[in-house]
């Protein structure tokens, strides 16, 4: 065989054995860019506080930048308590209120329970469909909610709401025939272009919420069903004790970033230089 030919061969072999490029990987080949506002985010968890003790320092920081948050909690938390003589209905009632207390101190312009019982969420069309819904109405460039892929032992409730999210936003939200029953509504298919998945087993994203510690932690504090007793001076206490630790070091809230990066899809009217179709007027907030 001659050497250019062997040569061939060679680059042959070595591309076929290389694997096939994964878009998600392309896309990763470059360091992101910070998420940078001021914009709309949606924060979609499962119980009240979820958002609170995973994010609420980042949600802190945008409202400061001004940020345009909404909430969305798809349990009331009705049955996370070891009180004998509490009941579900008087729970709800009591994390409801001490959910949107929290959104109150971060600035979170609206808090929207959907009312699904603690516990027996499912990742359903039903709620799929509602979250849908809402990421048209709103119309969030960045989406905060659980990790559903994480390896390590995980909530029903988190893993549920966290997969039926992000099968929400792709490729569902963007596709204008699923819910079609939305545009009767006025209400346009919608592409979400960051998502950070919180409680993730491998983050690879920070937000540095250094000056918005303490507004975070008066966030936590609302829940005071939840805390156990814990107080402010309890939280001052450990991060007195970190700092003798690790001095000067920021204090973060970490996620697992999936960034779409495409560009929105237009519809074919409009691709082809026809007249698009006319534009549905929005519902109203």
């Amino acid at each position: 065989m001659s050497k250019d030919k062997a040569k061939k061969s060679a680059k042959k072999k070595q591309k076929q054995q290389q694997p096939e490029a994964n878009p998600t990987t392309l896309l990763r080949s470059e360091p992101l860019p910070p998420i940078e506002g001021p914009g709309r985010a949606m924060v979609i968890m499962a119980h009240p506080d979820d958002a609170d003790f995973l994010c609420a320092g980042t949600v802190a920081k945008w409202c400061a930048e001004g940020w345009e948050v909404v909430y969305v909690v798809v349990t009331s938390g009705d049955k996370g308590t070891h009180d004998p003589a509490m009941h579900p209905e008087k729970l709800a009632a009591i994390r409801e209120e001490e959910q949107r207390e929290a959104c109150r101190v971060l600035g979170v312009k609206e808090c929207i329970f959907l009312g699904y019982p603690d516990g027996f969420t499912s990742e359903s069309a039903e709620l799929r469909g509602q979250i849908v819904r809402l990421l048209r109405l709103y119309r969030p460039d960045v989406v905060i909610t659980w990790d559903a892929f994480r390896g390590t032992f995980n909530h029903r409730d988190h893993r549920n709401v966290g997969q039926a999210t992000m099968d929400a936003i792709y490729p569902i939200v963007r596709d204008r025939l699923f819910y079609q029953h939305h545009e009767h509504e006025g209400l346009e298919s919608h592409q979400v272009n960051e998502v950070l998945l919180a409680g993730a087993e491998k983050p690879d994203y920070a937000v540095d919420i250094t000056d918005y510690w303490e507004t975070k932690i008066a966030a936590i504090l609302c829940h005071t069903s939840q805390l156990g007793g814990r107080t402010r001076e309890d939280f001052l206490r450990d991060r007195a004790e970190r700092e003798k630790r690790e001095p000067g070091k920021p204090i973060e809230e970490r996620f697992r970033r999936w960034s779409i990066r495409r560009p929105p899809r237009m519809p074919q009217q409009a691709q082809a230089g026809a007249e698009p179709r006319p534009k549905p007027q929005r519902a109203a907030g």
